[in-house]
């Protein structure tokens, strides 16, 4: 009789223990995309809620986030529900990013984006900072990965590439071809870049927002985003650790994938 009652009270109070999994959209081979991750993942564990991660291309990560077949999107541009209404922004920021100028040759001081206006310029399909910056410029070409972005401008495919710079200096050093490809100074701009959530999860977003904002006043997200900068740039294991992190699929490793040309305005 007392067996019976014990597997009664296991199955009773054991789905209401199980912990709440939510999945995020994270654009594949970006690595700051890895270090928002990370800083997420100790937000959501205040909240006793297990993160997962989708590596994605950008465009197909907007999708997946979008309707709802995932549950968000790591960090993205603040104007994002503008173009996409189901996802809800998160407030206050959890990261930042710095657009910078790449190249192999070039030596200039970058003064905002109309400092390349007249270059022919490189940049990652379905990153918005770098959509967003190069509208209306003339000679854009859009790659499907920041490795395949990096490996055209060595190929001299274009006189410039745009990503983030820290997310550049980590692929460039993967790539070893740090001492051929080098980023210019100053960074274009600083953005700060937001946490988003499916619509369906809107009560959520209130919880989320309000852990990230007692972190970031407390110092404790600052420190979090400098250790895991550190690691990543330090450490060739800790670059390794970006494509095993834990995620529904397999992740996508770092490896070459096709580009396309596309031209705007």
């Amino acid at each position: 009789m007392w067996r019976a009652i014990v597997v009664c009270m296991v199955l009773c109070i054991g789905p209401a223990h199980a912990q709440t999994v939510i999945r995020l959209s994270r654009i594949a081979d970006i690595p700051d995309q890895y270090v928002g991750g990370e800083m997420l993942r100790a937000v959501y564990a205040k909240l006793d809620i297990k993160l997962e991660f989708e590596d994605v291309p950008g465009k197909r990560a907007l999708a997946l986030s979008s309707s709802g077949e995932l549950d968000g999107e790591i960090q993205r541009i603040g104007n994002l529900s503008r173009d996409y209404p189901t996802l809800v922004q998160i407030t206050p920021p959890i990261n930042y990013i710095e657009p910078s100028v790449f190249s192999k040759t070039l030596h200039f001081d970058v003064r905002g984006w109309d400092s390349i206006r007249d270059f022919s310029i490189g940049i990652v399909r379905g990153v918005g900072s770098s959509e967003a910056g190069t509208r209306g410029m003339a000679d854009v070409t859009a790659a499907t990965s920041l490795e395949s972005l990096i490996r055209m401008l060595d190929a001299d495919r274009f006189d410039l590439m745009v990503t983030d710079l820290f997310s550049g200096r980590v692929a460039v050093k993967k790539l070893n071809l740090d001492s051929r490809i080098r980023a210019l100074s100053p960074p274009i701009e600083r953005i700060y870049i937001y946490h988003y959530l499916h619509e369906r999860h809107r009560d959520l977003a209130k919880r989320v927002g309000e852990v990230i904002g007692q972190m970031e006043a407390s110092g404790e997200l600052a420190r979090l985003r400098e250790k895991l900068v550190k690691q990543v740039l330090g450490s060739s294991e800790a670059i390794k650790a970006i494509n095993r992190t834990n995620s529904q699929r397999p992740l996508m490793a770092w490896t070459p994938k096709g580009a396309f040309r596309s031209r705007t305005g």
